[in-house]
């Protein structure tokens, strides 16, 4: 996108194209105005037009500009905060709402594709986060028993069948949980809007928001070229936050996150390196992903951002990496590179804004977007439709806020990453 084969990647290579959109032109009137064109927007819209509303996208660049057209691709489940740590961070009910919420979250995604018959390299074989040694095993431990005792079909293997599903010894056991899985997250935005845009909703492209004020009971959303008018507004910019909203953008810290793919793998390679094509993370402070696309890519992925010298510090510990995680691939080289920014709260938990009257969002997803974006997409619709009110939401009500030191943060994570790969973190 925008001539820049590092925003996109592989998923820009990959994905079929984008449905037909313009720029806003005039002035429209509507029911619901969603700013933003990723999982949550996308998902808001769809489900708004299928319910008959008339709801139209202004989305500042192109669908899946964002964090939703970089994702890794992996379908999680729940956050990162330990299960029973939410009732704790959020109150018992508002936590218990939102457990439920998002360890249902991948089977509503996996039932939109299905439904809309979205092409985007579905895997229904769930994830393996991996532990590295003692300390990563006695976490995704205590995560597996929090999950088990909540009923989630998750599964605690040893190192042995481990290394069988991974095809590398490098780890002390896994977390397999089969809610989850992967896809191709361009592909899957893109499909997405095909379906809000066949229901009825209207999606428009390089419409940037840059101003919304009041207009009689309703919203003015103006950009450069046009404006549409309507009594709700749904923010679901996120991480990527500019315009009138950009306090979004400034109560996350960004931690950028590359992947890089390499060419198509052999058979005899396939059969030995996650030939069950699960999903992988490990437990790492500076962690590292991997996973198969259809075509029999490997992707990788770690933290750090592939501008100034981190691309080639970056790309060089990932050959290493690879090396000693997978001796088979033998010399590795990469068809396709590209990174992008996650979104990080304080609390490591997403956050609902009421930024206005009718003027609403979820956003802080951090590195979780697909699952919890599109969840969110249809609380957000739920509300419009009053369907939900905002005490039946599985979020309290709070206000944008900035971490202190933010900046300082951001810098540390890049060249902290980019020092941690130069050295050759170990597995």
């Amino acid at each position: 996108m925008l001539n820049d084969p590092h925003s996109h990647g592989l998923w820009e290579k990959t994905a079929p194209p984008a449905p037909a959109t313009q720029p806003l032109m005039g002035d429209q009137q509507a029911e619901v105005v969603i700013v933003g064109g990723g999982f949550t927007g996308i998902s808001a819209a769809l489900h708004l037009a299928e319910a008959g509303r008339r709801a139209v996208v202004l989305e500042g660049a192109d669908i899946g500009f964002g964090g939703a057209g970089r994702n890794v691709g992996l379908i999680n489940a729940g956050m990162w905060v330990m299960p029973d740590d939410l009732p704790g961070a959020l109150g018992d009910i508002h936590g218990e709402r939102l457990l439920d919420m998002l360890g249902n979250a991948p089977r509503l995604v996996m039932d939109l594709i299905e439904k809309h018959g979205i092409a985007c390299e579905l895997e229904r074989k769930g994830t393996l986060h991996c532990a590295v040694g003692a300390e990563g095993l006695k976490e995704i431990t205590e995560r597996a028993s929090q999950w088990q005792k909540r009923g989630a079909p998750v599964m605690l293997l040893d190192a042995a069948e481990t290394a069988r599903r991974v095809g590398s010894r490098a780890y002390a056991g896994s977390l397999l949980d089969m809610r989850a899985g992967t896809l191709q997250p361009l592909a899957y935005v893109r499909g997405l809007a095909k379906a809000a845009i066949a229901a009825g909703a209207d999606i428009h492209t390089g419409s940037r928001v840059v101003a919304c004020e009041r207009s009689g009971d309703g919203w003015r959303v103006r950009t450069d070229r046009g404006s549409i008018t309507a009594p709700w507004v749904i923010v679901s910019t996120d991480a990527y936050s500019t315009g009138p909203w950009s306090d979004v953008r400034r109560e996350q810290v960004h931690l950028p996150y590359f992947n890089l793919a390499t060419q198509p793998l052999s058979p005899d390679l396939l059969s030995s390196i996650l030939p069950g094509r699960e999903g992988v993370w490990d437990t790492k402070e500076i962690l590292s992903s991997f996973r198969m696309d259809q075509a029999g890519r490997l992707i990788f992925g770690s933290v750090g951002a592939l501008r100034n010298t981190g691309r080639a510090i970056h790309v060089a510990w990932a050959k290493r990496a690879l090396k000693r995680l997978f001796p088979q691939l033998g010399s590795v080289e990469f068809e396709c590179e590209w990174f992008g920014k996650i979104g990080m709260t304080d609390n490591a938990l997403p956050r609902f804004h009421r930024f206005a009257d009718k003027v609403v969002g979820f956003s802080g997803y951090n590195g979780r977007g697909i699952a919890p974006g599109t969840v969110f997409g249809r609380t957000l619709a739920q509300l419009v439709l009053c369907e939900k009110t905002e005490a039946e939401l599985p979020l309290p009500l709070s206000d944008p806020k900035e971490p202190a030191l933010r900046p300082l943060k951001e810098l540390y994570y890049e060249a902290g990453a980019q020092a941690a790969h130069f050295v050759g973190e170990r597995f």
